[in-house]
């Protein structure tokens, strides 16, 4: 879960004019990403063990299955959670020259809320919504507003609807799978790999 101590754009997946808007913002990203001569990282934060944590792995998997090329990490065979987080940042770091990380990962928020996307720029802080102190990563960050936050996180994501979650995810994915389709004469690398 997180909470971003940014400006935040919201995007209501299920109103047709914000996918247009949404890939805008993200190829906003993305040209600040290559104006730096940085190199892209998708972050994909959650556990796949509960369904209103599992956006972030989903997203991942869609990433991944349209391009495998794409440096993506935490997907649903390989979550980026709790217990691997610290690790998956300093691999990134330790790997990959100058990474421009984009952070994703589901979030809490007030009901009216639920179904939208967030945007900005800045970091996230992983697990806030339940309690966890997790490091805060991310040049930028997208998160899925999956439920209402309330007394018992932990309940909440246990009985959020998956087809809220799988809405927010495809929204995400194809959002910047279409990003990267306009930009591929741009060059992703990943640990000496160069593609698209």
């Amino acid at each position: 879960m997180s909470n971003i101590s940014t400006e935040i754009k919201y995007f209501n997946v299920y109103r047709s004019a914000s996918f247009p808007k949404f890939v805008n913002t993200i190829n906003k990203h993305y040209e600040k990403c290559f104006d730096k001569n940085q190199n892209i990282v998708f972050l994909c934060i959650g556990s796949d063990r509960a369904t209103g944590d599992c956006l972030g792995p989903i997203v991942g998997h869609i990433l991944i299955k349209k391009n495998k090329n794409l440096p993506v990490f935490g997907t649903l065979t390989s979550p980026v959670h709790a217990q691997n987080l610290g690790e998956t940042i300093d691999f990134i770091y330790n790997t990959i020259p100058d990474p421009y990380i984009i952070a994703i990962d589901a979030s809490l928020g007030i009901r009216q809320h639920i179904g939208n996307v967030t945007t900005g720029y800045g970091p996230l802080s992983p697990g806030i919504g339940v309690n966890k102190k997790l490091p805060c990563v991310g040049d930028a960050f997208i998160t899925g507003i999956v439920n209402a936050s309330n007394s018992n996180s932990h309940i909440t994501l246990q009985t959020t609807k998956l087809s809220t979650v799988v809405d927010l995810a495809e929204f995400i994915a194809y959002g910047i799978l279409q990003v990267i389709e306009k930009g591929q004469n741009q060059r992703f690398t990943l640990t000496g790999i160069t593609n698209i």
